[in-house]
């Protein structure tokens, strides 16, 4: 859509032309919503960030009018509606759960009481459960478990800023929060109450050494919360950093290997 891309980037950088731009922002989010667009993707094993989308999801939110809508007894007043078309889609939604409009969803998600935003991709075979929460722009892999309350991040702005990203196969244990743009990659699992942010240092504890990663979690770790001490001018305090305290076999399928690493290592769900 180079035309679009063309006009939204003139209008967000002069927004006296978002006239100009307005059939381009809708065109773009209700690609968007189809799927036929993404904010971030995988290209050559790197994750490029389309930052004309996510430019088009910040115009959108200045065209689009506050409305009244209903769902049953439940009355919203919102500039986004809910996405249609769920059963089309082969897409499962148990109410209160909730999939914005311009957010995607392939086949075989299942969205408990949770709730999903707009520029997010959701891949086929997914669980989102109940209460959890996939913000704005995230790019949620397919069959991911993404358990109760956990919170994934949205990451809007600046548009050139990478989202959250949870890659195939994932299991993202419950209350579990993740943001500012972190990488979980694949076959990862996370135990209950993992922080990850952008600055958590995450440990990797299972050799002689230690070694730190910041802003991902790498493939097939097994990682838990943990704390460390830091001195400081009043004292010493420990402060929260996330454990790998082992790996995923990649010898085994993706079920058995789930089970075996929640077992072993008493990774909590």
């Amino acid at each position: 859509m180079p035309e679009a891309r063309e006009l939204i980037d003139l209008a967000y950088d002069d927004l006296s032309r978002l006239g100009e731009a307005e059939a381009a922002v809708h065109a773009t989010i209700a690609a968007l919503d189809r799927g036929e667009l993404r904010v971030a993707e995988k290209v050559e094993g790197e994750w490029v960030v389309h930052e004309w989308v996510k430019r088009a999801i910040i115009l959108y939110f200045r065209l689009a009018p506050l409305e009244v809508s209903s769902a049953g007894p439940f009355e919203y007043h919102d500039r986004i509606p809910t996405k249609r078309g769920l059963d089309r889609a082969g897409v499962r939604v148990v109410p209160p759960g909730t999939v914005r409009y311009g957010a995607f969803c392939e086949p075989g998600v299942v969205v408990m009481p949770g709730y999903v935003n707009i520029g997010a991709r959701v891949g086929a075979g997914t669980m989102i459960d109940t209460w959890a929460t996939v913000g704005s722009c995230a790019q949620v892999g397919r069959h991911v478990h993404i358990s109760g309350g956990v919170g994934i991040g949205g990451v809007l702005e600046p548009p050139s800023a990478r989202p959250v990203i949870i890659e195939d196969g994932a299991f993202i244990g419950s209350r579990c929060i993740l943001v500012e743009g972190v990488l979980i990659e694949e076959g990862a699992v996370l135990g209950a109450n993992t922080v990850v942010t952008s600055s958590t240092p995450v440990v990797d504890v299972t050799g002689r050494e230690a070694i730190e990663y910041r802003g991902r979690v790498p493939a097939r770790a097994v990682v838990v919360p943990g704390s460390r001490p830091k001195k400081f001018p009043a004292g010493t305090y420990d402060l929260p950093c996330a454990l790998i305290i082992g790996e995923r076999s990649a010898s085994t399928d993706r079920k058995t290997s789930l089970n075996e690493a929640l077992r072993v290592f008493g990774v909590q769900a």
